[in-house]
């Protein structure tokens, strides 16, 4: 039987009967896998990230959550390295095909939403290029695969609606679920397809007990990560109110966030996204699926106002990139004007090469940062710490760990044997005490500790602070914790700046380390 819908999208591609090779979920593929490739050629450029050692580190000391973050980023971790090894290469290789997986997902998406050869092939090509996803599917983090579950739960409601198969909430609550064990905002998302639901006539699937079992299915699947936090004392909720008193993070009013939203997808995509919230808000075609136009508009209304970071509307894009490619391919197809198509595909690819070292290292950092000085725009921070770097915050924090580690094995093979013994090498920030247990091995190193974060949570081990290596720290603020304070090496690093401070030997700590320890909690 034809359905209306395959009907629409047979009339929408005159090419739906050549070869599967010449399809649009062919294209999408090959589209794809150019994605893959990109980041398998660039992943060991620069260094290893800064959250990307914590997340290691977090491999190393599995428990169903963190201080920062729910478990799955540390399972991950720990899989690709029991996997594939410590390359960088073979850490971010989930990464990247999480963002492959991603481009494939957005063509489907449009496909379902009835969308031709042409449609299916534009929305995966502009989430292929759009800057964002771009540096996300570069790093080890959970925002590398967050758009996944974000879009698989869209893309599970769209089948839903369009077949009628109530029991595909069940794959929804999974989805959901292993959603908020990869990130909290999961429930930003759940919370605005909600909305969505309410604000259209699919709120009839409100009623379905199907809807209500997923929603079951995901609680029980976060349940082990909530009793965690239950157990302690909700670390996560303390966390965000000391960022929030802190004013670690550059806030931005309602227009400026929704203008970083324009850059950070890359100009070029902004009027496909566009044309996708209009064309879920006000066609024909896109009408029965109107309630992921609310979700959208919801989860930005909601970060706004809880002044989130620009990128955390990230993952809501390729619902909106999938219902704008069949906009414009509609338009064409009415317009009878099919040049516009390779045109649209070549002014798309020709704009993200100019404006793609922005997001991948394919440039030396040298070369790169002659390439930011001739920009017409600056490179939004989002925290204030990084205001002094030349490089953005995912290239900075990529560079000076191991010679970090380097200066610190020095310092600490300097001490006489008796004295390394009972030497706590110490972080004030996970970046330096995950460098130290990633690298240390290396250089004979033992295993920091730290006051940063999970580290905290991991105490001080047996240390009693009579020696300590502090990393992160100015000898004037130790001074009055330790009765001896000396600089054992000076750190600098010109493209991370933040991590300048000296390696600084501490002698005699005026209280015992495993009585002070609970006062010495940094979570920011």
């Amino acid at each position: 039987m034809v359905t209306s819908a395959t009907a629409e999208a047979v009339e929408a591609d005159p090419f739906s009967k050549q070869s599967w090779f010449a399809s649009g979920p062919a294209i999408v593929l090959y589209t794809a896998a150019a994605k893959l490739l990109l980041h398998l050629l660039t992943a060991s450029r620069y260094g290893y990230f800064r959250d990307e050692l914590y997340f290691l580190a977090c491999g190393e000391h599995l428990d169903w959550g963190y201080v920062d973050q729910p478990p799955l980023v540390a399972v991950i971790a720990w899989f690709s390295r029991t996997a594939f090894g410590d390359s960088l290469l073979a850490i971010r290789f989930l990464p990247a095909l999480a963002g492959t997986v991603l481009v494939w997902l957005t063509g489907s998406i449009a496909r379902e939403l009835g969308g031709g050869r042409f449609a299916q092939a534009l929305s995966a090509l502009t989430v292929a290029l759009a800057g964002v996803y771009l540096i996300m599917s570069h790093l080890l983090t959970m925002n590398a695969f967050e758009p996944l579950f974000w879009m698989g739960c869209a893309y599970v409601i769209i089948r839903i609606i369009k077949t009628g198969n109530r029991k595909l909430w069940v794959c929804f609550g999974v989805l959901a679920g292993l959603g908020l064990e990869n990130k909290y905002s999961m429930a930003i998302f759940g919370f605005a397809l909600a909305v969505g639901l309410l604000l259209t006539p699919e709120r009839k699937l409100l009623a379905n007990k199907w809807l209500w079992i997923a929603a079951g299915i995901a609680f029980l699947v976060f349940l082990p990560n909530l009793i965690w936090n239950i157990h302690h004392h909700w670390p996560f909720f303390e966390l965000m109110g000391n960022i929030k008193a802190s004013g670690r993070d550059i806030e931005t009013g309602p227009l400026q966030y929704v203008g970083r939203q324009i850059l950070m997808m890359q100009p070029l995509v902004f009027p496909i996204w566009l044309a996708g919230l209009l064309f879920l808000f006000f066609s024909r075609k896109g009408k029965p699926y109107r309630l992921l136009a609310w979700a959208y508009l919801t989860t930005l209304t909601l970060f706004i106002l809880l002044k989130g970071k620009d990128y955390y509307v990230a993952p809501a894009y390729p619902m909106l990139l999938a219902a704008g490619a069949i906009a414009i391919e509609d338009a064409i197809r009415r317009s009878k004007q099919e040049w516009l198509k390779p045109a649209a595909v070549i002014v798309l690819i020709a704009g993200t090469v100019v404006l793609l070292p922005i997001a991948v290292p394919v440039l030396p950092v040298e070369t790169y940062l002659r390439y930011q000085e001739k920009l017409p725009f600056k490179l939004p921070r989002t925290e204030k710490s990084h205001l002094a770097a030349a490089l953005p915050q995912y290239y900075a924090d990529n560079f000076g760990w191991e010679e970090m580690t380097a200066a610190v094995a020095r310092v600490y093979n300097s001490l006489p044997p008796d004295e390394r013994a009972k030497t706590a090498i110490i972080g004030n920030n996970f970046g330096e005490s995950g460098a130290i247990d990633f690298f240390g091995k290396k250089y004979g190193l033992p295993k920091s500790i730290g006051v940063h974060q999970n580290y905290f949570l991991w105490g001080p081990r047996n240390y009693t602070g009579e020696i300590m290596i502090v990393l992160g720290d100015r000898p004037d603020s130790l001074r009055r914790w330790c009765k001896q304070v000396e600089v054992g090496a000076e750190l600098y690093d010109p493209y991370n700046p933040m991590e300048n401070d000296p390696v600084l030997v501490c002698r005699g700590l005026k209280w015992n380390l495993q009585e002070v320890w609970p006062k010495v909690k940094k979570w920011n």
